[in-house]
């Protein structure tokens, strides 16, 4: 649940701390109070989009940050390991968020930072935001299908999983097979110069590498007389004859040894000298095999010239290295061979299209009888919960329709939600014939359905009891107090009857001060919330009346809870 959070310049509001409790917490206010500022904070919270617009003007930056106490065996956690965020059973999550006036967003999860991604992907664990975009999800039949998969997901992800399998299988043969079909006809017309490519390219018997190694060899053997030379000279310094070079250095090697005899302190300076004497030494007989060994070649020198040459035509037609050529080579003969045995091939593919397309069909059929039963079980839920929100006679069901022979990554059925709210009427597409309030109702039982299922501990909803009144707006309040027993819930209301049910109740309320406006909310004590519940009522006049009624709504409304407990 989410324990406590902090809103620091965030649009209207400069500063608000909520201490938040289990159970149903209500926000009330007059219309742009500022209500949705806190929807707006518990969205980027949980990894939604930030914006400059978002800072409170004047200021450099926002700053968001909520505690949150979790289950220790609560999912969320295995996604923070996955990360590397530290957070043992025992401690809270701390995430905090902070926007600039530049409209950079920087993120954190107990103290370590993370990308927005990795914040959305946590969030999705913490908080589940219900606003009227979400409403308009169920129009969209496209839709129907996610919600379905949501809900019977244990039943339904290992038939969808193997069924993505093939079908990514199936759809990668029917890519080459189509890509063999359009370029078979071109392909025919590239054979002749694949012909003569790989034989120009063969009958050079290129060897990797061979290009670096021609061209060293080549400087050596152009560069053979004055190779010679310099080492015959190098060697005729250092082995020269007497008093030069090397004799030169072991008469004064014999000098310091006759020195050292008689003062041995100068003995560690014998040994470096001879030391040198011996590595210029054995650096003499190098050179003079060097020299030996330098080869004069003007027929190896010329073989070279042609052969670098060849390769220089063949580098400008096929790459810029022996490698890159001999690479081209393996890709036109695969080429040729696969226009060579075009028919085939597609007589393979075809095969293999076929047999995919028939374990496509089974898994298909697998998948979409997992799913008619978990719509079944989903339609029958759906109208339990419907009986409960004043929708005693609504029949709903799931229909699930074959694609006619076309299959998508999401199996091969068109999954609609079909409602009819009134006896008498048939089922029809939900889109077409629910009202507002309906639809309200709809999603507030798909919403009460989920919240058994996957474990979000906190479930926020922006007027969810828009175009409703009476026993159906009396309804949806039971409902979301029923409703928080499983999760937290909070929601943006107008209406009493709501209003009334929570068991936290806070007031949104805009105030100026001079020249700027600040949003204040206040964790309403229970004279405040029949004062709150008074003016929900009365609107502009309170009367001594309108206190009472409230007063009154509040004791029916602790009632009412005890009986749902």
């Amino acid at each position: 649940m989410l324990l406590e959070m902090t809103i620091r310049n965030l649009a209207v509001i400069e500063e608000v701390h909520l201490h938040c409790k289990q159970g149903f917490h209500v926000l009330t206010g007059e219309t742009g109070a500022g209500k949705s500022i806190i929807i707006d904070a518990l969205s980027l919270i949980a990894g939604g989009r930030s914006s400059s617009d978002l800072v409170r003007y004047g200021n450099d930056k926002a700053t968001i940050e909520a505690l949150f106490q979790l289950d220790g065996k609560h999912p969320v956690r295995e996604v923070l390991r996955r990360m590397g965020i530290e957070a043992a059973p025992e401690e809270h999550l701390i995430i905090r968020r902070e926007i600039t006036a530049q409209g950079k967003s920087t993120s954190r999860i107990n103290g370590q930072l993370v990308n927005l991604s990795m914040l959305k992907e946590v969030g999705e664990y913490l908080v589940n935001i219900h606003g009227q975009h979400e409403h308009q999800s169920l129009f969209k039949v496209e839709e129907h299908i996610r919600w379905l998969d949501a809900f019977g997901e244990s039943q339904i992800r290992p038939k969808k999983q193997a069924y993505q399998l093939i079908y990514d299988e199936y759809m990668q043969i029917r890519k080459e097979l189509k890509d063999l079909q359009e370029t078979s006809q071109q392909s025919l017309q590239m054979m002749d110069l694949y012909r003569f490519q790989m034989e120009e390219i063969s009958s050079a018997k290129l060897k990797p590498g061979e290009d670096e190694a021609l061209l060293e060899e080549r400087k050596k053997l152009s560069n053979a007389e004055k190779l010679y030379q310099n080492a015959a000279d190098a060697y005729e310094l250092l082995y020269g004859g007497k008093g030069v070079g090397l004799d030169a250095i072991s008469r004064a090697v014999q000098k310091l040894q006759d020195i050292a005899a008689l003062d041995n302190t100068l003995q560690p300076l014998v040994e470096q000298a001879q030391g040198a004497f011996y590595q210029l030494e054995d650096a003499a007989y190098q050179v003079r095999d060097y020299r030996d060994n330098i080869e004069f070649n003007p027929s190896r020198l010329d073989y070279i010239e042609r052969r670098l040459d060849t390769l220089s035509s063949l580098r400008r037609k096929y790459g810029d290295t022996v490698t890159d050529i001999l690479a081209y080579l393996q890709k036109i003969t695969q080429e040729l061979d696969k226009i060579e045995n075009k028919d085939e091939k597609l007589q393979q593919l075809q095969k293999q299209e076929k047999e995919a397309r028939e374990r496509l069909q089974v898994t298909a059929a697998e998948l979409t009888n997992a799913r008619g039963l978990v719509a079944l079980q989903l339609a029958d839920e759906i109208v339990n919960e419907l009986r409960d929100l004043q929708m005693e006679r609504t029949q709903f069901k799931v229909q699930i329709a074959p694609l006619q022979e076309r299959f998508t990554r999401d199996g091969a059925d068109q999954v609609e939600f079909l409602i009819s709210a009134n006896p008498g009427e048939p089922l029809r597409s939900l889109s077409k014939i629910a009202s507002g309030g309906e639809i309200s109702r709809v999603m507030l039982a798909l919403k009460s359905i989920f919240a058994r299922v996957d474990q979000i501990p906190v479930l926020v909803f922006d007027e969810v009891d828009t175009g409703v009144s009476g026993r159906a707006a009396q309804a949806i309040a039971e409902k979301l107090s029923v409703l928080s027993r499983e999760c937290q819930v909070f929601s943006i209301t107008h209406l009493p009857q709501v209003a009334c049910m929570a068991d936290a109740h806070y007031y949104i309320n805009k105030m100026t001060d001079g020249d700027r406006t600040f949003t204040r909310i206040d964790d309403l004590p229970l004279q405040g919330r029949i004062g709150e519940l008074a003016r929900m009522l009365g609107g502009v006049e309170v009367t001594g009346k309108t206190m009472e009624h409230a007063k009154e709504m509040l004791n029916l409304a602790d009632e009412k809870k005890r009986q749902l407990a």
